[in-house]
C-alpha cells in the first residue's frame, strides 16, 4: 500500500505549504492545494478588529485626539469596549491619568482627516485646530466630541489590569450619539500599510447572533 502523506509539506521552491487534502481512501487521488505562509508581522491585517477610529482625551486645558484601529466589543450591557492605546502615544498618559475618553466613529468623507490625524503628534500641534475637526463638549466627560463624526461615545476606564502587559484598557460606555444629518456612514477599516476597506454592501442572513 502507498504510504500515506503527512498533511502538510513545507516547498522550499515555493516557499509555501502544500496542503493535502484526502479526498477518498485512495491516497493516488489527494490533492496538493499550495497555501502561502503568512508572516507573523501581518497577521493583524487578516484579523482586523473593526472601523478606524478617533479617540480624544482631555487633560487640564489640553484636548486631544488620536487615530485608533485596535478595538473590540467585549459586553452588550452595560456596553464595554476594550481598546489598545500605545504607551508612546501622547493619548496614553492623559487616558491613563483621567481615565475618561472620547470614542468618535468616522466616516469615508474625513477618511483623509482621520490618516492625518494618525500621522502626527499632539505633542507638536493641536489637531483639533490643524484637521479643522470641531471639538463639542460632551454630557458624562471632560473629553470633547466630534462635530464631524456620526457618532461619539462618552467612555469611562473601568479596569486597567493589562495596561502594563498589553496597553489595553476596558472602557465603559456611558453616553452614545449619533448625527442624524450625517448620511454618509460608510466606515473605514485598516489593511496595513496605507491600504484601507470602505464598508460596502450590506447582506442579511439567518442567525441566532444578537
Amino acid at each position: 500500500m502507498d504510504e500515506i502523506p503527512k498533511p502538510f509539506i513545507y516547498e522550499p521552491s515555493l516557499r509555501a505549504i502544500l496542503l493535502i487534502s484526502i479526498k477518498s481512501a485512495d491516497v493516488r487521488r489527494a490533492i496538493y492545494v499550495c497555501v502561502k505562509k503568512v508572516h507573523f508581522s501581518k497577521i493583524y491585517q487578516l484579523l482586523e478588529p473593526g472601523p478606524v477610529v478617533l479617540l480624544t482625551t482631555a487633560r487640564g486645558a489640553r484636548a486631544n485626539v488620536m487615530t485608533m484601529s485596535w478595538h473590540m466589543m467585549v459586553e452588550f450591557e452595560p456596553p464595554m469596549v476594550a481598546c489598545i492605546v500605545s504607551s508612546g502615544a501622547y493619548s496614553f498618559a492623559a487616558l491613563k491619568a483621567t481615565k475618561e475618553c472620547v470614542i468618535a466613529i468616522p466616516a469615508r468623507p474625513i477618511a483623509k482627516k482621520v490618516v492625518q490625524v494618525g500621522n502626527s503628534s499632539g505633542r507638536d500641534i493641536d489637531k483639533f485646530a490643524k484637521f479643522k475637526l470641531t471639538p463639542i463638549c460632551a454630557k458624562f466627560v471632560k473629553a470633547p466630541l466630534i462635530k464631524e463624526c456620526f457618532a461619539n461615545l462618552e467612555c469611562k476606564v473601568v479596569d486597567t489590569r493589562l495596561v502594563g502587559s498589553y496597553n489595553l484598557f476596558i472602557l465603559e460606555v456611558l453616553g452614545a450619539w449619533t448625527d442624524p444629518a450625517q448620511k454618509d456612514r460608510r466606515t473605514i477599516h485598516h489593511r496595513g500599510y496605507g491600504a484601507f476597506v470602505v464598508d460596502g454592501e450590506v447582506i442579511r442572513l439567518k442567525s441566532r447572533m444578537r
